[in-house]
């Protein structure tokens, strides 16, 4: 059984291996004894090994996703679910509880799609936001985001592979190639988060819902010519199904799967045509 010395010193081995991780147990003993400890070497060699303890092997940098190319500026969104753009906000309850927000918008519409607040979202709350969303709206061509932890999570990059949805990785440390999204919270914080004080993660939920209905339906919108995004949007799709030619009028209900809208391409004053591209999950019967 250990004395009551050696308990001692092997708390104070493991605070140093907590504090100094890439040191080797030699390292830890003259720490030790800089601390006044009188040990030999070997000593400190048995109990770190009794211990299970080692240096973790050499880490490799980590080279960040993304590059300039993928930048709001140079890759715009040219039509209704063309490239969508998602982001966190952080901020906290009165009784300091963390509160984190995912925002999910329409780069070309300005729609905000969703707008989810839990005290923390993982990468399969994430998911099942992003389903709901492709199952009710479509799938988009592209997702824009920065390169935090949670975009680039292999899980998240996996499913949007899987989906069809190519990802946008913008450059590291460039919050303004994600300019949609930054102009976004900008306007979320003004009106929403910066003058709110949520008791609770219930009251931040009912207020966030209220916020993106006014956002979407009343509030006007410069860009979009003072309509309000869902207005816009609505001309878009109207433009749209006035386009359509009568084969996909005749067979529309028929050769769409449910769940998958069609990608529409949109003017930048608001007029609509027909997207070129197929849309995801729709299929022409064969001689059709």
């Amino acid at each position: 059984m250990a004395s009551d010395e050696e308990k001692r010193l092997v708390q104070e081995m493991l605070m140093l291996v907590r504090q100094y991780p890439r040191y080797g147990y030699r390292f830890i003993w003259a720490k030790l004894r800089q601390q006044g400890w009188q040990i030999n070497r070997k000593r400190v060699y048995r109990l770190w090994h009794r211990e299970g303890l080692k240096v973790p092997q050499k880490q490799h940098k980590r080279r960040r996703l993304g590059h300039s190319d993928n930048s709001c500026v140079r890759r715009k969104a040219e039509h209704k679910d063309h490239v969508w753009t998602w982001d966190f906000i952080h901020d906290r309850t009165v009784d300091g509880r963390p509160l984190k927000w995912l925002s999910i918008v329409d780069e070309y519409t300005r729609e905000c799609l969703a707008l989810e607040v839990e005290r923390g979202i993982t990468s399969r709350r994430v998911v099942d936001v992003l389903a709901e969303l492709f199952r009710i709206r479509g799938v988009p061509k592209h997702i824009r985001s920065d390169n935090g932890s949670e975009f680039i999570a292999e899980a998240i990059r996996r499913w949007l592979g899987l989906a069809g949805v190519e990802t946008l990785y913008v450059a590291p440390a460039s919050p303004w190639e994600n300019g949609y999204a930054e102009s976004f919270h900008s306007r979320l914080r003004s009106e929403l988060t910066d003058g709110e004080e949520f008791a609770s993660l219930a009251e931040a939920k009912h207020l966030a819902d209220a916020w993106r209905l006014e956002y979407n339906h009343r509030r006007p919108h410069s860009s979009l010519g003072y309509r309000t995004p869902a207005e816009f949007a609505a001309g878009c799709a109207a433009a749209s199904a006035t386009a359509a030619p009568p084969l996909q009028q005749r067979h529309s209900r028929r050769q769409t799967r449910p769940g998958f809208g069609s990608p529409t391409n949109c003017a930048a004053d608001g007029g609509c045509t027909q997207a070129a591209m197929r849309p995801p999950g729709v299929w022409l019967r064969r001689g059709s």
